[in-house]
């Protein structure tokens, strides 16, 4: 059974509200996963969801900050999430999908601390915290077994041609060699294939967010690839099939990042 996932930082699902119905409608994913809803669950807008067609969901939320949610045209099973670094976060949420494979896929959605400002771990505790939650998340996806599908807002860009400029962002919290390190830790602990950059290899140069702060984001285009779709086991994607819908930033109201897709054979 092949199918669509997409994943999205919407910054506010209350907020963006029709900028998701409106994404729903345009390119129609068989799931969608959001990340930073900022909303209590009750209060995610899950009928104008439903309306569309995406009856199944599940999802962790909180007021005002974090937050995740997946919406589906087919039926979910809710696999739990994890209390990452004990904080009570709401930064995880998983779930599992039919299909061929024994057991069904799991499916996991992230959204992994920004980590502040200043990437020192010492000086800024937001970024203690995210360095502490990556090596959660490399001890946890090597306890793992089983075919899984890894989306979400990972905070880190993690190769040359996925930021806009290597050298200036070097010190630059996202880009940094001990996230990268570590977000290359997690990939190789869990068996994990990032597979928007083998449907999209290098040189290419791929961005899924744009600062608030560039008065013109679409000339100046200092973005970097913080969105994420990985794999493992015997999930297969189906090649070719990514996309980074780079437009979306340029919807009224957008959100800072951008939608990415990717399909697979399940």
């Amino acid at each position: 059974m092949a199918l669509t996932i997409a994943t999205w930082n919407i910054n506010s699902v209350r907020l963006r509200q029709g900028l998701v119905t409106a994404f729903l409608e345009a390119e129609a994913p068989d799931i969608l996963c959001l990340q930073e809803i900022k909303s209590p669950v009750e209060k995610i807008p899950l009928d104008a969801f439903a309306a569309l067609g995406y009856r199944h969901t599940a999802a962790r939320g909180q007021k005002g900050y974090n937050g995740v949610a997946i919406l589906s045209r087919l039926p979910i099973e809710d696999a739990g999430h994890v209390d990452w670094c004990g904080k009570g976060d709401a930064r995880h949420v998983a779930v599992r999908l039919p299909g061929r494979l024994p057991g069904g896929v799991v499916l996991h959605n992230f959204y992994i601390p920004a980590g502040g400002d200043e990437p020192d771990p010492e000086a800024n505790p937001k970024f203690a915290h995210k360095l502490q939650f990556l090596d959660e998340m490399a001890a946890w996806g090597a306890a793992q077994d089983g075919p899984a599908i890894l989306v979400g807002d990972l905070n880190i860009a993690p190769l040359v041609e996925d930021v806009w400029s290597h050298k200036q962002l070097l010190k630059v919290v996202s880009h940094t060699p001990v996230e990268v390190e570590a977000l290359a830790r997690v990939q190789q602990a869990g068996g994990w294939t990032d597979v928007v950059r083998a449907h999209l290899p290098p040189p290419e140069r791929l961005y899924s967010w744009w600062s608030y702060r560039a008065g013109d984001w679409a000339a100046a285009d200092r973005g970097r690839r913080l969105d994420h779709i990985w794999r493992r086991g015997a999930v297969r994607d189906l090649p070719g099939s990514s996309r980074i819908l780079r437009p979306w930033r340029g919807a009224e109201q957008p959100s800072d990042h951008v939608p990415v897709l990717a399909s697979f054979d399940i």
